[in-house]
């Protein structure tokens, strides 16, 4: 009997992988085994845990005590000036450069976060030049005027319109130069009207800029021209070196200027580890932000922000901060007909799928998935509690509310959806084979005996045919279901042997992982899904005395692929001299 994945009480009874995270504590405290960082997390669904989840959840916090005391955010090593490399040493003189040939009083600044990374010491090719007296295209022309006369040309140059609805707000000049493109765009300051987050723009000073910008870390300047940082509203170094996401103006008017900003403001707090500002925590939850969120942000842009995050160093992290802020709902809104109703602790089990499958991901071995592959069994975690609910799309037809996330809440791209709810198509099926897989045995579940044609071959084909079939559903995606199976799979069944018993539980999911996946390998499935029947539609028809297809020719088609799943190195001769013998004899039986 499979375990109900909809109740958090059932679930720490069946998966204790999730029993070690914190996140189903309803008190709310979150702890990353992977990477040792802990943060509040309250969920933002108001309805109650069941008494068994709450009796977990008290259990959890209590175990965790120790690890979750509030701390000052520790000091982080921060430079005290900029290392150019070589390159950017170029590319700088060749701007000053510009200036003194043609008298030019302009003052240089790179802008945002290319002064952060450079000041924490990570390498950053993101440059971005401000220009306090004139366009950015107007330099560029300048600039080209100047390699000219010192025998050089720019490899490149193009300028890019103003976009406000891809938060393009001003006209950006790029030029390419040393093998890197930089951006030019002059100081400005931004005046915004309550219905849009597109402001009016205008030339500003450097402290219009800075304040204008998003937080304080990335409203730092290097000045070309003096070679030294700017720090102009007075805190941004020390919020840097402190491990702080603050607002440069009041975070509510900040937020409900751009209310882009909030999620920026989890993306950067997530991907350093930085501690979110009271302040601005309070203001992201105010219901105001919240809807101006809702009504004046792009889809387009929630679902890159939320990309960048599944794809950054931290997504446990930056989940985790949706939901203390109650963004949840905002951000992977519902359509308004789903059903059933979404479960009690829905949220709280999204987060611990997520971090079960980070956890999971980084013990097997980070490096043994592609990127793609991570991101995919990120969303496909992040999903699992929903992937039962349905409603009905314009056509009147039933579909996976994962699907209108991905489609209308994130606006990504049209593969995501069909990949993840392939996954999680699969996941059933591979769970109930992961027994057998381990063992070796031929004995199959009778779920898997009721879906399966085993096309009347020897009981030692029985495990190829039926992981066959499941790989040839799944495709390429296998490993991804695989790890969702693994991390799913009920503990009295996930140790192997009497050795494991002492292991942590990831360790133990990880030997399970890593067994199941050398059975698949070793049954010579991989790829499975490019096999081609050797009897084609035409044949069957030919042997079945047929006129035309139908359920019949469908069936054999099933059996063909049986057949060749169990005879791995069987020709299409021999096919077909198996077709022939077991039709005649099934007539006979009939007759």
């Amino acid at each position: 009997m499979r375990p109900n994945l909809n109740s958090v009480a059932n679930l720490h009874y069946h998966f204790p992988l999730l029993r070690f995270s914190p996140i189903f504590s309803r008190a709310g405290f979150f702890y990353n085994p992977v990477v040792g960082s802990q943060t509040a997390l309250r969920s933002a669904a108001k309805s109650s845990l069941s008494t068994g989840a709450a009796t977990t959840s008290r259990l959890l916090l209590r175990r965790c005590t120790c690890t979750t005391m509030a701390t000052d955010p520790p000091a982080v090593p921060v430079r005290d000036e900029i290392e150019l490399t070589e390159v950017e040493r170029k590319i700088f003189d060749r701007l000053l450069g510009t200036l003194r040939k043609f008298n030019l009083t302009t003052e240089l600044r790179v802008a945002g976060g290319w002064v952060r990374d450079k000041l924490l010491g990570k390498e950053c090719y993101d440059i971005d030049i401000a220009i306090d007296n004139m366009s950015g295209s107007q330099f560029v022309d300048s600039v080209k005027d100047y390699l000219e006369t010192v025998n050089e040309v720019a490899q490149g140059d193009c300028v890019i319109a103003r976009n406000p609805d891809q938060s393009k707000h001003l006209e950006t000049a790029r030029m390419r130069l040393f093998d890197q493109w930089i951006d030019f765009v002059n100081l400005r300051c931004e005046d915004y009207n309550e219905n849009s987050r597109i402001p009016t723009m205008k030339f500003g000073t450097a402290e219009e800029d800075a304040y204008r910008r998003d937080l304080t870390i990335n409203s730092l300047f290097y000045n070309i021209n003096k070679s030294s940082v700017e720090d102009l509203t007075g805190r941004g170094i020390a919020d840097l070196k402190s491990g702080k996401i603050v607002t440069p103006l009041p975070p509510k008017e900040t937020f409900l200027d751009d209310p882009l900003r909030v999620l920026r403001a989890i993306r950067f707090g997530a991907r350093f580890e930085f501690e979110m500002d009271e302040d601005l925590k309070e203001a992201a939850r105010c219901e105001e932000v919240k809807n101006a969120l809702a009504a004046k942000i792009s889809k387009e842009r929630v679902g890159t922000e939320i990309e960048l995050m599944i794809s950054g160093n931290q997504p446990v992290k930056a989940m985790s901060y949706i939901a203390d802020l109650t963004l949840y709902p905002v951000v992977f809104c519902f359509p308004p007909n789903h059903q059933p109703e979404v479960s009690e602790g829905c949220q709280t089990q999204s987060l611990a799928y997520l971090e079960a499958a980070w956890g999971l991901i980084h013990s097997i071995g980070y490096a043994s998935f592609t990127d793609q592959q991570r991101r995919l069994a990120l969303y496909a975690a992040l999903f699992l509690p929903f992937r039962n609910i349905t409603y009905k799309d314009a056509k009147g037809k039933r579909m996976p509310v994962v699907n209108y996330i991905f489609r209308d809440s994130l606006k990504q791209k049209a593969s995501d959806p069909d990949l993840v709810m392939k996954v999680h198509q699969s996941i059933d099926k591979l769970t109930t084979l992961i027994p057998s897989l381990i063992s070796k045995a031929e004995t199959m579940p009778p779920e898997v005996n009721q879906e399966m044609e085993f096309a009347d071959v020897a009981t030692n084909s029985k495990l190829r045919i039926s992981t066959g079939f499941v790989l040839r559903e799944v495709k390429d995606l296998w490993r991804i279901a695989l790890l969702i199976s693994t991390m799913l799979h009920p503990s009295d069944l996930a140790s192997s042997s009497k050795e494991d018993n002492g292991k942590p539980e990831l360790d133990k999911r990880k030997d399970l992982f890593k067994a199941v996946e050398a059975a698949i390998l070793e049954l010579g499935l991989d790829n499975v899904w490019d096999m081609k029947p050797l009897i084609n539609g035409k044949e069957i028809m030919s042997v079945l005395q047929l006129k035309s297809g139908g359920p019949l020719v469908k069936e054999w088609q099933q059996k063909i692929l049986s057949w060749q799943l169990a005879h791995p190195t069987g020709t299409a001769h021999e096919c077909l001299e198996w077709m022939n013998e077991t039709h005649y004899s099934n007539l006979a039986e009939t007759e």
